[in-house]
């Protein structure tokens, strides 16, 4: 069985790939003492699992939910000959951090369990069977380690869930030339019909040429050629033809380019981001964000689902709700959510999972700024994500210079998307560009009060902690609110391990009414630019989700519909 078989990687696709996801040999070491061992060494390792899912999980075949501070993976590949060029492994994510051998040699390591990595591992093979080897360590007790949600303790408890353990996403190889694209970064500008394209060689690419297309719906509508001088080259292509991409119509490019052999197919979409008199813009109108609060978790998978379909029917059950988008939250999603994302027309705030990490320590910086900045260069091509936010509920007052120091650096990157130093809590001074809250007040009455005052001017602008914050007027948005506990089948019960916030609803009348008083004192508030709900799921013992954890019904979903597509103040 090989799960997970379509390609990984589809902002660049090539056609010659081998993809190594299946069943490989696996092995715990509780005492992290493997390499004293040998264990890259050792012939067969004392168990399977099926790759890309964590020994965590059902799908794995383990569903081991003990701490697993190391694991180590095994699996033979077969190379029928070797061909001219460069052989590369790609890991999508390995949680936390890992080393890999290739047929008992050492090929390299990273760490960060969010992001992609690869491996030049041409000199390391041979024709015949070959062995990858991976040691992958996660300590989640670890105060520089990033990761998210997932449990400190032996369970579950709280907003805090299982741990993820390993590999995560699909491992595979592909042939590439000995001079090959190594990023394409791309910059949509409609304002002057064309798009912005960088291109990174592996190599010295004196003496050669980019080559290209930009086709709209299979027709021409751009060329490319522009000479390389080093290892980058740049160039501004003109369209024949505009068409936007927005959620109501998700228009994508399609983008051909070549160097030498290598030939690679991306795509893009054109809109424009703009922050303007208190609003967020999307294509020059002011758009009302309309967001709900996506964890990332399933029940068999964890961190992966079983198929490829399951990141698009998640978008599908939000968008069926009358969300326009998702809060990716506490943890980097695969590149195919983001995908489905670009062609339904989804819009997306790219997080990180900065939750265990103590950001009072300067190596915070050194921890999560590397990771963080492979994130940002990974999705920056897609039209789906319209903004950054790399730490979720943080004391900022204790240490400003780390998000100051993480801000400056994506702005560096991308100067198009607004950004956000930390969402909720507190905000390190005026470095955000858009200013957000977190407030879990369930009396719609006074959750209306807590913003009166942005509008009046009367007192002090709702913050989530005044004395280390203040409001510095930027687009004001409320990005958590709601989760409001729903779960009848505990609640009979005389006690429940299930939770959400505030008192439950006696009723599912009072439920709908509740909500829909909540949701009305943002979308009526004229400087109020969005919400996001908390949460698209339940998850877990967390019985607040929109839908059940399997993703089936837990309300009348034209109800809420009606609800959460109330038209905004902002928007006239």
């Amino acid at each position: 069985m090989i799960p997970r078989k379509e390609y990984p990687r589809p902002q660049m696709v090539r056609d010659n790939w081998m993809n190594l996801n299946g069943t490989w040999q696996f092995e715990m070491d509780g005492n992290d003492t493997g390499m004293e061992r040998q264990l890259q060494n050792k012939p067969v390792l004392d168990g399977t699992i099926l790759v890309p899912f964590v020994p965590e999980s059902r799908l794995s075949g383990l569903e081991n939910k003990d701490f697993m501070k190391v694991v180590w993976y095994k699996r033979m590949f077969s190379l029928k000959e070797l061909q001219k060029g460069t052989l590369l492994l790609h890991f999508g994510a390995v949680n936390y951090s890992c080393d890999v051998w290739i047929n008992g040699q050492f090929a390299g390591s990273h760490a960060g369990g969010y992001t992609p990595f690869m491996l030049d591992i041409t000199s390391l093979v041979w024709e015949g069977e070959n062995a990858i080897v991976v040691r992958a360590r996660n300590d989640v007790r670890d105060p520089l380690q990033p990761s998210g949600k997932q449990s400190p303790r032996y369970g579950n408890y709280g907003c805090m869930y299982d741990r993820c353990t390993g590999i995560w996403q699909t491992v595979w190889m592909e042939w590439v030339p000995k001079t090959y694209i190594q990023t394409i970064k791309i910059t949509p500008d409609p304002e002057n019909s064309s798009v912005h394209i960088q291109v990174r060689l592996s190599g010295n690419g004196n003496g050669q040429a980019l080559r290209g297309e930009v086709l709209l719906h299979g027709l021409q509508v751009g060329t490319i050629f522009c000479s390389f001088r080093g290892a980058v080259t740049e160039c501004t292509v003109s369209l024949s033809q505009v068409q936007l991409w927005s959620p109501e119509s998700p228009v994508l490019y399609d983008l051909r380019l070549s160097v030498g052999e290598d030939r690679v197919e991306s795509y893009f979409g054109m809109r424009s981001i703009e922050l303007k008199d208190g609003a967020f813009l999307l294509n020059g109108k002011p758009l009302f964000l309309r967001m709900v609060l996506d964890q990332g978790y399933f029940p068999d998978g964890i961190y992966t689902p079983l198929e490829d379909e399951a990141l698009k029917n998640d978008i599908l059950l939000s968008k069926k709700l009358g969300f326009l988008g998702a809060r990716m939250h506490m943890k980097v999603f695969e590149p195919r959510f983001i995908y489905w994302a670009d062609r339904l027309g989804y819009l997306l705030w790219g997080e990180y999972p900065n939750w265990g990490l103590d950001d009072t320590r300067p190596e915070a910086l050194l921890s999560m700024l590397p990771e963080w900045l492979e994130e940002v260069r990974r999705d920056y091509n897609s039209p789906a994500i319209i903004g950054w936010c790399p730490f979720n509920e943080t004391a900022q007052a204790r240490i400003p210079r780390l998000y100051e120091t993480v801000y400056a650096a994506t702005r560096a990157y991308d100067a198009m998307r607004p950004i956000i130093d930390s969402s909720g809590w507190t905000h390190a001074g005026a470095v955000s560009d858009m200013y957000d809250v977190h407030n879990y007040e369930q009396d719609p009455t006074l959750f209306a009060k807590k913003f009166q005052s942005l509008l009046t001017g009367d007192g002090a602008v709702y913050v989530n902690f005044p004395e280390q914050e203040c409001y510095h007027g930027q687009p004001y948005w409320v990005s958590e609110f709601g989760g409001i506990h729903w779960d009848p089948v505990h609640m009979e019960a005389e006690k429940t391990t299930s939770w959400g916030y505030g008192k439950s609803p006696q009723s599912i009348e009072e439920f709908y009414a509740r909500l829909e008083g909540l949701v009305a004192a943002l979308t009526d508030h004229p400087k109020i630019c969005g919400y996001c709900y908390t949460q698209l799921t339940d998850v877990y013992q967390e019985k607040n989700g929109l839908y059940k954890f399997d993703r089936g019904e837990k309300f009348d979903s034209e109800r809420l519909r009606k609800i959460f597509s109330r038209k905004a103040a902002i928007e006239n």
